[in-house]
């Protein structure tokens, strides 16, 4: 029996139990709650989402305050985001992102979940998990805090002690790509290019053969964060050209809302990858088309 270790993330949490690579279900993750010993994190990432579907990134101090340390479930550790990322928004080295992960309790024999206030930095995290190796041994709970505390679910102020387990990195090809893999597939019928970005930010340019999908789409509520079933994300996916031999690559600016979209195609049983970097990266080099 693995144990279940809960991330937070802006606010992401980790806490320990088994559950699939779908959306986890608040009952489940509940009965598996542990107590732990207090200690602060410091540093948080929140990203602010405006109404014409744009983002800012809030970075430290007062967010964190109102978030985690106001209220969270039983046993959850904060992660900052970038904590896992290096220059240019790249994913550190596997053994830096191993190590980033582990001080958040993450660890061989655990089972992480994930859940957050921003559902694409959430979908980062996991990302990052399966990019060392460990996308079976990590789950995103369904439905956000509010929804949690809503429904008369614990909540704590305490703060568990950094992680001290070990988390090996295990090879995983099949995870993320880069500029160079999605140029050279670009007009390969097998593969279908997603775009994960605002209409104003396709209006703006967009990869040659890509199809414009909406993160939000994934939700039944977007206020609660409760995912549609897993039936209706695959229409999600059909309706944006996802065909029954195609495998997928996502992007959008930098790959968060890409990372949310990866797990989502995943748990939907679509073959998928994500392009870390994304169009922040693919427009550095004039040589990569863009249509305008």
């Amino acid at each position: 029996m693995k144990r279940t270790v809960l991330f937070v993330l802006g606010v992401l949490a980790v806490s320990t139990s088994v559950f699939a690579q779908a959306p986890a279900p608040a009952d489940a993750l509940e009965k598996a709650l542990s107590a732990a010993p207090r200690q602060l994190k410091e540093g948080a990432t929140v990203i602010k989402w405006n109404a014409d579907n744009t983002y800012e990134t809030l970075r430290k101090g007062t967010n964190r305050l109102v978030c985690y340390d106001r209220a969270h479930i039983p046993g959850a550790r904060f992660i900052d985001h970038m904590d896992t990322v290096g220059d240019n928004h790249r994913l550190l080295p596997p053994a830096e992102l191993a190590r980033a992960l582990a001080k958040s309790g993450a660890a061989d024999g655990t089972h992480v979940v994930l859940y957050g206030d921003t559902p694409m930095l959430t979908g980062w995290m996991y990302m990052t998990l399966a990019a060392i190796g460990h996308e079976g041994d990590v789950s995103m709970l369904d439905g956000g805090i509010n929804l949690w505390r809503s429904e008369g679910r614990p909540v704590s102020t305490d703060v568990p002690a950094p992680g001290s387990g070990a988390l090996t990195v295990r090879p995983a090809p099949d995870v993320v790509v880069d500029a160079a893999y999605v140029r050279a597939r670009l007009e390969t019928p097998a593969i279908k290019v997603l775009d994960v970005r605002s209409t104003r930010e396709w209006d703006a340019g967009h990869l040659p053969g890509a199809t414009l999908i909406l993160w939000q789409d994934l939700f039944a509520d977007q206020r609660t964060l409760k995912f549609k079933s897993l039936e209706e994300i695959r229409a999600v996916l059909a309706k944006a050209g996802v065909a029954a031999n195609q495998s997928v690559v996502t992007y959008c600016a930098v790959g968060l809302r890409a990372s949310l979209m990866y797990f989502a195609a995943r748990a939907a049983g679509v073959p998928v990858r994500v392009y870390v970097g994304s169009y922040t990266d693919w427009q550095r080099d004039a040589a990569n088309p863009i249509i305008r």
